[in-house]
Order: structure tokens, then sequence, then C-alpha cells
């Protein structure tokens, strides 16, 4: 198995953390050498938060991870690779769809080998009920703020005299297509200045009827 090894360090990280990039280095040494995995590459972040997964180092050894030059990504500690339960997971299914492997030390992540496969899937797990955990509490919150009348969607760009012009000649009984051909005709331009279109108009629509929603509660 060919193995590109990935390192990350913070700048306020300390070499006694555990977290350095010597420390690191000396796990994934052993580890690849304990394997018998011929090492390609090291990619290294210095001064990078694992916040998220753009991280110069690391998207060039996806790369070529995606290309073929390697089998495997192996990673010291999971929080190296990412913080997050959802990053990992979409970096486990990029990794799947592409056809190679990734192994993380600390967390015995290894998608090499069946057991190491089962930790991944509870990995994955985590993150699938992180996924429904953050959309219960936006639309938990979102039902607060309606509740309250508070507005929801994109701030009104719109003049209040189109929007009430395309409210009136949409319950007229007009289409979409009639109402976008008038506007234009007449050369009322949108909110960002292009040409209406179909959709365009059904946004404004939907808009006014967040609006009627909003007035509904505080009436």
């Amino acid at each position: 198995m060919k193995a590109i090894a990935y390192r990350r360090v913070s700048t306020d990280e300390q070499v006694a953390s555990g977290n350095g990039l010597d420390a690191q280095a000396d796990a994934l040494d052993a580890a690849i050498a304990g394997r018998g995995w011929e090492l390609v590459d090291t990619y290294t972040d210095e001064g990078r938060s694992g916040g998220n997964l753009r991280r110069p180092a690391l998207l060039d050894a996806l790369d070529r991870l995606d290309r073929g030059e390697a089998d495997v990504l192996i990673a010291s500690k999971l929080d190296r690779v990412a913080r997050s339960s959802l990053d990992f997971a979409s970096l486990m299914d990029r990794a799947k769809r592409r056809g190679w492997r990734i192994v993380v030390l600390d967390a015995d992540v290894d998608t090499t080998c069946p057991s190491g496969e089962l930790m991944a899937t509870v990995v994955a797990a985590f993150a699938q009920y992180e996924r429904r955990l953050i959309a219960a509490r936006t639309s938990d919150a979102m039902q607060a703020m309606k509740s309250r009348g508070v507005r929801l969607g994109r701030p009104v760009d719109l003049p209040d005299d189109v929007r009430n012009r395309i409210a009136a000649e949409r319950a007229a009984g007009k289409s979409l297509r009639a109402i976008v051909a008038e506007l234009d005709a007449d050369n009322v331009p949108t909110a960002r200045g292009t040409r209406w279109y179909a959709s365009t108009v059904r946004a404004v629509l939907a808009s006014l009827d967040l609006d009627a929603e909003a007035l509904a509660v505080t009436a």
C-alpha cells in the first residue's frame, strides 16, 4: 500500500500538547513502517485551523489520492484531519467514491480492514445524528421566530409598487410567463437589474406570502 501522511498544527498549539508536528511525524512513521507500507509523501498544514477542510496541504493530498497516486491517507489524530464529524464523514464518502482509504490512529479508523471500517461507520453514524440535531434546532428556531412575527426569508429589495403589481396580476389569474412579458415590456427592472424570469416572479410571490404570515401573527 502507498500512503500519504498528513499533519496539521494551528498557530496556538504547542509541541508539548502532543499535537506538535514532530510528535505527529513519529506516530505516522511508526504506523507506516509497522504496516509495511510505502510513504509516498507527507503533507503539512502549519498555522491552519481544523474548522473546515479547505487547507492547502490537505487539498493537495486529496487531489493526489483522487488521481490514484496513493492508496491511503493516514493521520495521527482525528482532530488533525477534521474537528467536525460532518467534515470527516464527507471525507470518508469521498474516499469511498474515489477508491482510496483513510487511517486515523487515535480513533482506530482504518478503512483498510474490517474492524477499522466498523469504527468509520460509527463516526459516520454520529455525523448523521449531528446533521439531524442541527436540522431540528434550525427548524425549532425558525418556528419560534415565526411565532413572534419575525419575517423569514431574504430581505426585500424590490419596491413595493412592483411587488403589489405582481401580486395583483397573479390574483387576476395571469400566468407567470404573462407577468414576465408585461414587466419586460414596461422595462421594469428586477431587484438586481437583470431580466425577469418565471422563477423570479415566483420568488416575489413567495416573499409576499412570508409578509402575510408575519403580519397575521402580529395582528
